[in-house]
């Protein structure tokens, strides 16, 4: 190929290091697409100097590391090793370290049913977030995306999950710290070096940042471990649990875990809802059939619980924007025994990526893949898909435990700003995307808000 991949009978294609690293530190996402296209789905041997991963992108192949074989692709190895000071073992650390305690421990706060049952809180949490916006739409003065939507996913995370006791001023603290970590890491993570002996540019924001999360969260940690038990909040429920030895959690225990679930309840949903707004203004026949269907729905009321199932295209919206934008666009498994997948021999040892952001827009299994059509994702139409042609909230053992709060949470969000405002944009277009741990627009987004006419008139 002209590109500069060689492919071999039984092994991996292989990308030379002068195409590569450059362009993959700067500008990873247009390595991706590029390898993506060529690639066909086929095993990918990426060399990254030291570095070698192979790169995995047929739903196959997704399958058998996150479900079939899922415990022999771990989470470990340098390139996950970076993060460990944020998340430390709990439910986001390296396998073997505690997780799999942590999930049970934690699963019980995020099942369908207990979410369900905390619908009337997300709404009212999420309104009254929402309901700052008033001024700005009556003044027409323009709104950061990013940081809006930050607060009110924020605000709802700490009052439904957190009962309230992260002020919002320390939410703050805490969301902008793993936003530089995010950016900070990213080289580090590229490069795959773990070592802390090895200088890397963003060192020092990162420490900073990790520092911040601390003293916000420690202090928490050490008062609910102090007091009352018996609340339904995260942070109660950590300070009552045991651990595998039947013994009380250690501070650095709930501490890990709180870092994980603030994350998690935050991180996605924000992201994901930035992209939202100017993917909307490029594509106005989508937006109106969201607003049409926001109107009807909802009306101009806060949502009630029966409203959220007949806001079918809302969440085939979210849907398509999480596979052209998935905030988790690549991570890691390590290899602990040789395997064999697609026909290529895999080492023990290695690293494998993974990519939604390659997978979600394969043309083998995507129709038009590039395009943004939400209907794809309506019931009719999802049928068909491969389950593992698209996976931005992972799979297997170690699917996101806060899935469901991103969808439950991110519905209520849109359809309460949309009951209330429509939004106008920058003009500047869909932003290409920020090398960052997770696919963030690479620029600032502002829009203004206009009241939806019916509030007027009442």
């Amino acid at each position: 190929m002209s590109s500069g991949v060689v492919a071999q009978r039984g092994k991996a294609r292989r990308i030379p290091i002068h195409r590569t690293l450059p362009r993959f530190v700067t500008n990873p996402y247009a390595v991706l697409d590029e390898v993506g296209r060529e690639a066909g789905g086929e095993v990918v041997r990426l060399e990254l100097g030291l570095f070698r991963p192979y790169l995995l992108t047929h739903p196959d192949h997704v399958q058998r590391v996150l479900r079939d074989n899922s415990d022999n692709y771990i989470r470990g190895g340098r390139f996950w090793r970076p993060l460990r000071h944020l998340f430390g073992d709990g439910i986001l650390g390296e396998d073997g370290n505690g997780w799999e305690h942590s999930r049970k421990t934690l699963q019980p706060s995020f099942t369908r049913k207990y979410l369900d049952s905390l619908l009337v809180r997300i709404g009212e949490a999420v309104h009254a977030a929402v309901e700052e916006l008033d001024g700005a739409a009556l003044s027409g003065v323009p709104l950061d995306v990013g940081e809006e939507m930050r607060r009110i996913v924020s605000r709802t995370a700490v009052e439904v999950l957190f009962a309230d006791q992260i002020s919002a001023a320390d939410a703050r603290r805490v969301v902008e710290a793993v936003d530089t970590i995010g950016t900070s890491v990213v080289l580090r993570m590229s490069l795959g070096v773990a070592a802390k002996s090895v200088p890397v540019p963003g060192d020092r924001a990162y420490w900073r940042a990790v520092r911040t999360v601390d003293e916000v969260m420690v202090p928490l940690v050490r008062q609910a471990q102090r007091g009352p038990t018996d609340g339904t909040d995260i942070l109660a429920i950590l300070s009552r649990a045991r651990g595998e030895d039947g013994g009380e959690l250690t501070d650095a225990q709930v501490r890990d875990d709180i870092v994980a679930m603030f994350v998690t309840a935050n991180e996605t949903t924000s992201v994901m809802l930035t992209w939202l707004w100017p993917v909307l203004q490029a594509h106005p026949e989508v937006a109106q059939r969201l607003y049409d269907e926001v109107d009807r729905v909802v009306g101009g009321r806060p949502i009630q619980h029966a409203e959220v199932a007949e806001l079918n295209y809302t969440q085939a919206v979210l849907d398509e924007l999480l596979r052209l934008y998935p905030a988790a666009w690549i991570f890691t498994r390590l290899v602990r025994r040789a395997d064999v997948v697609g026909g290529v021999p895999i080492k023990g040892g290695s690293t494998v990526l993974l990519s939604p952001y390659i997978t979600h827009k394969l043309p083998q299994f995507w129709d038009r893949a590039g395009d943004f059509d939400p209907e794809r994702f309506l019931a009719s139409r999802r049928a068909r898909l491969h389950r593992y042609a698209y996976f931005p909230f992972g799979g297997g053992p170690h699917q996101c435990i806060g899935k469901y709060f991103y969808q439950l949470k991110a519905q209520v969000i849109v359809a309460t700003i949309l009951s209330r405002y429509r939004p106008t944009l920058d003009g500047g277009g869909i932003p290409r995307p920020a090398v960052a741990a997770s696919l963030r627009p690479g620029r600032r987004i502002e829009m203004t808000l206009s009241p939806v006419e019916r509030r007027l008139a009442a």
